[in-house]
């Protein structure tokens, strides 16, 4: 699937202010994630990092926070992210589409979450990435697989291509990184109505492949309708409407 970079940019920009409030398992991912990289990762060995779409910078303030960063250069596709940090010596930009972009060198780490299931050539990346640490510098990331939205997939056919964990695995040992830790899970939020799904998903700029989709009264009645197959009572007797999240964890060590 070919993805307008534009588009996204667009979609998520306009997310913006929403999407801190609404992101809830995104939020939820980057700190199991920072809880991963804990576990594998000295609190003082990683002083120039690189964060791979920071969005409204869940998982930047968490390495902040945790790792004792010298320099943090943070990327992404639009200026407009940069409202949500404060200024400070440590953060360089790095504004643009990642896949076009040279990285610094000499990188301790790069790190992503919930940002490289936009990248059409996941190869590339991590041959960039590889070529852009030091010996021993970590890759760490989050990204989603193949059941990731699967509900909105089934009803409209549309959706990203997600990679299954072992081509994702396979393509890490190509370009030469040790995995320390890979694994996947999967997260479900519930929903009063499907109508407050498609918020959710406005609000947090996921809707970004959906330029071909309109909305007419009509479909969007059927799509409630459709709804009904992923939804089930909770122990009030209320009905829940169910939207599953496919979070994949990786902490990789380039052995470069």
């Amino acid at each position: 699937m070919n993805i307008d970079k534009s588009q996204v940019a667009q979609r998520f920009a306009k997310a913006g202010q929403s999407y801190a409030q609404h992101a809830v398992v995104q939020k939820q991912i980057c700190q199991h994630l920072i809880g991963l990289m804990q576990e594998y990762i000295s609190k003082n060995s990683l002083d120039r990092a690189f964060e791979i779409g920071c969005g409204s910078g869940n998982l930047s303030h968490l390495l902040m926070q945790h790792f004792a960063i010298q320099q943090l250069f943070l990327n992404d596709l639009y200026p407009e992210v940069q409202q949500h940090f404060q200024n400070d010596p440590k953060l360089k930009w790095w504004i643009g589409d990642i896949e076009q972009l040279d990285l610094p060198r000499s990188l301790d780490l790069i790190a992503s979450s919930s940002a490289l299931q936009w990248i059409s050539d996941l190869d590339a990346i991590f041959k960039k990435c590889a070529d852009a640490l030091t010996q021993q510098g970590y890759l760490c990331f989050s990204t989603f697989g193949r059941q990731n939205l699967i509900e909105i997939k089934a009803l409209t056919g549309q959706g990203l291509d997600y990679l299954p964990i072992e081509v994702i695995q396979d393509k890490l040992l190509k370009h030469g990184f040790e995995i320390l830790h890979l694994s996947q899970s999967l997260e479900t939020l519930s929903f009063s109505h499907p109508k407050a799904v498609l918020q959710h998903l406005k609000a947090t700029g996921v809707t970004a492949t959906a330029s071909q989709h309109r909305w007419t009264k009509q479909s969007l009645q059927q799509f409630y309708q459709d709804y009904q197959q992923f939804s089930q009572l909770d122990q009030m007797g209320q009905r829940q409407y169910q939207l599953s999240y496919h979070p994949i964890y990786c902490i990789a060590r380039s052995t470069a």
